[in-house]
């Protein structure tokens, strides 16, 4: 008899933890496992990557209400969760004037937890026992509070020594968990640093790849929009605070400034977008600093680059990395504090120090040897990017509850 286990996210929009999970839906064993979705809300231009063995669970309105517009959730007639989530924004706000938040944090995910924190008693119990529940992406409340499962499984995606939340609230939802799945062997050190009473449950659990499906949807079309012989950088992501676009914006203006011959790409979309177009006015950048804005198939903005750039402020594993290296692309990464557990410096991709100067010498260093590039390149070639290994690892997990 196969097992029941659900997974929960937010939605499908487009993003390296939404990839994964649709990689991770992808390789699952569905002649053992029977494998139920719950998407809090139903969008996102990744829904139909999910297969048709996954049986996705009807939305639920007082969940949806937590992911839309307040107005909207309001006008939905969900006022319970409204209401909680405007407490919760007073709350934020009359906080932030006592104590100032640091930048080195993660801005909004202390409104995340707020509004979970406020909102999850007016929320409904799944009504469906399960061998196992899999919470995937963070805040975890509703898996832990809500969901009637042997195993419950949650993932820690980011270095979470960057998340601004009541660590005394938060311990008591990871408690309720029966192992934690992190993303990499650093980012489960950070995580468990901060609470080490969860150490003997924190597992390493890789994001999953497919390396055929990158290399197949590189193949698609030619962007028009990199058509040219200067040289092509690249950085796909989320345009937030913890992907520093902006700080690409910098480095960009001074690789212009030493006089070389560069458009950089930024695919992607988000709250900082804003920002990002003023820094990039600010800085003459408009026609070197270009934004393409949300692609559902970025694969061919990597093929077509030249060197891919991941100038995060912090991470918990960028799959946008693996996945340029999939693609042979020459690699820079910023030295985040999670950054060595994703690559080799020198082998397979470039480590810089988090500083516009460093940055700027290791994209130099690329463009003017073309050895580097080859050797980098060709070592990322020989790493197993695909992690299958994480799919057993999981079962494990799952099969390791009450029989």
């Amino acid at each position: 008899m196969r097992k029941r286990v659900l997974i929960t996210a937010a939605a499908m929009e487009i993003g390296g933890v939404e990839r994964s999970l649709a990689a991770m839906l992808a390789e699952f064993d569905y002649d053992k496992y029977e494998v139920d979705l719950l998407l809090f809300s139903q969008t996102g231009e990744l829904l139909d990557s999910i297969p048709v063995n996954c049986n996705i669970l009807p939305e639920n309105k007082a969940l949806a209400a937590l992911h839309k517009p307040i107005k909207e959730a309001l006008f939905s007639g969900s006022w319970t969760v409204a209401g909680a989530r405007l407490f919760s924004k007073a709350e934020a706000a009359i906080k932030k004037r006592i104590n100032k938040t640091t930048e080195y944090m993660e801005p909004g995910t202390d409104l995340s937890q707020a509004y979970w924190d406020n909102s999850i008693s007016f929320l409904p119990e799944l009504k469906t026992k399960y061998d196992a529940a899999i919470s995937y992406i963070w805040p975890h409340h509703y898996v832990a509070c809500k969901v009637c499962a042997d195993m419950k499984i949650a993932w820690v995606h980011t270095d979470y020594s960057r998340v601004n939340v009541n660590k005394e609230k938060d311990l008591k939802i990871w408690n309720r968990f029966s192992a934690i799945a992190a993303v990499s062997d650093s980012c489960a050190e950070v995580f468990t640093e901060i609470y080490p009473s969860l150490k003997k449950k924190t597992f390493t659990v890789e994001n999953i790849l497919s390396a055929d499906f990158v290399k197949s949807q590189a193949e698609q079309f030619l962007p028009q929009e990199m058509e040219g012989s200067c040289v092509k950088l690249l950085t796909v992501g989320r345009f937030s605070y913890s992907k520093a676009f902006d700080f690409a914006a910098e480095i960009c203006a001074e690789l212009v400034k030493k006089g070389y011959g560069i458009r950089w790409y930024a695919v992607g979309y988000g709250s900082e977008e804003g920002h990002i177009r003023t820094k990039i006015k600010e800085l003459g950048l408009e026609d070197f600093f270009l934004i393409l804005g949300k692609k559902t198939n970025p694969y061919p903005y990597f093929k077509a680059c030249d060197i891919y750039v991941q100038p995060s402020r912090f991470e918990g594993k960028a799959v946008t990395v693996r996945e340029a290296q999939i693609l042979g692309k020459p690699v820079v990464i910023t030295d985040f504090k999670t950054a060595r557990s994703q690559v080799r410096d020198g082998f397979d991709a470039l480590i810089a120090p988090p500083d516009k100067d460093s940055v700027c010498r290791a994209i130099i260093s690329l463009i003017e040897d073309s050895r580097l590039r080859e050797r980098l390149s060709e070592n990322a070639g020989k790493t197993d990017c695909t992690n299958m290994d994480s799919m057993e690892i999981l079962y494990g997990l799952l099969d390791s509850g009450k029989e």
